[in-house]
């Protein structure tokens, strides 16, 4: 059994900018449902189906479109969207945290939020539900924090700053 993860048990956070496109997004691929239909038919209908490149690779896109539906269509549901916080203390969805690797001197800055916010911002957008953004979600400037990342190695960052997203 699994474990609601923060960002199912708050909603995803989307500016409007990035919740329109994904509606435009997803409205587009539901208009082409039939067009893909009939391309499934036209290929279907070139003869001997299990030596037709042409039906299969219509039916492997026609699955990557419906896969897409769905998870716009859940993604879509799930939202909050509105503004990012106005102020902030703490890392949370919606804010531009500063972050210091443990040894280096340089920092790094990026948008707490969901990935499909990526195509709206100038930011590297980390989802709180990779390794790091749960790590430092509700961590405020000054702390610091060790999370496992995908290679199994412990990495420690220090929390610099935490501020609004301005888009």
């Amino acid at each position: 059994m699994s474990t609601p993860t923060d960002e199912q048990a708050q909603g995803i956070w989307l500016t409007q900018e990035a919740h329109d496109r994904l509606k435009a997004e997803l409205d587009q691929l539901v208009a082409n449902r039939p067009v893909m239909s009939a391309e499934i038919n036209a290929r279907r209908e070139e003869g001997d189906l299990r030596e037709n490149g042409g039906y299969h690779a219509a039916k492997e896109e026609q699955g990557k479109q419906e896969g897409r539906i769905r998870q716009l269509t859940d993604l879509l549901r799930k939202a909050r969207v509105g503004d990012a916080p106005k102020t902030a203390t703490s890392a949370e969805l919606g804010t531009v945290i500063t972050i210091k690797f443990q040894g280096e001197d340089e920092t790094e800055k990026f948008l707490l939020g969901s990935r499909e916010i990526a195509g709206t911002t100038n930011l590297d957008v980390y989802s709180p539900d990779s390794a790091m953004g749960s790590a430092i979600l509700g961590a405020k400037p000054g702390a610091t924090v060790t999370y496992k990342a995908p290679n199994g190695r412990d990495i420690t960052v220090e929390v610099v700053a935490v501020e609004p997203f301005v888009p």
